[in-house]
């Protein structure tokens, strides 16, 4: 199954939740807001990125930037989980295969191949 995270206020998860719906994409979506983000997603989306999975264009990074940069892992971790705006979103993933952090048109079309 298809799972999207995200914030249902984020506009670009909007775009991606209505792309999915566009193509006949089932998924489920996770909100961060409510649901919170367990460390082991963290540390899988930090794999599959290359670095830790956060908007630092975001102001929610912008508040934390100083914090954040000078935090060891674990305390890293954690201002993610109780700031879960920080993530770069959406987030999706089959399975526990990451296929995408942010909005990326190819990969959301290949889903229906």
């Amino acid at each position: 199954m298809i799972k999207l995270y995200g914030i249902p206020n984020c506009d670009t998860v909007k775009k991606a939740k209505k792309h999915l719906e566009s193509i006949g994409v089932e998924f489920d979506f996770v909100n961060f807001k409510k649901d919170g983000v367990e460390k082991a997603s963290i540390e899988r989306w930090k794999k599959f990125l290359g670095e830790w999975p956060v908007n630092k264009r975001g102001r929610t990074f912008k508040q934390f930037k100083d914090e954040f940069e000078s935090a060891s892992d674990s305390v890293k971790i954690k201002l993610i989980q109780e700031n879960t705006s920080l993530i770069k979103r959406p987030v999706l993933e089959k399975g526990k295969s990451v296929m995408c952090l942010g909005f990326d048109l190819d990969v959301y079309n290949k889903l229906n191949e």
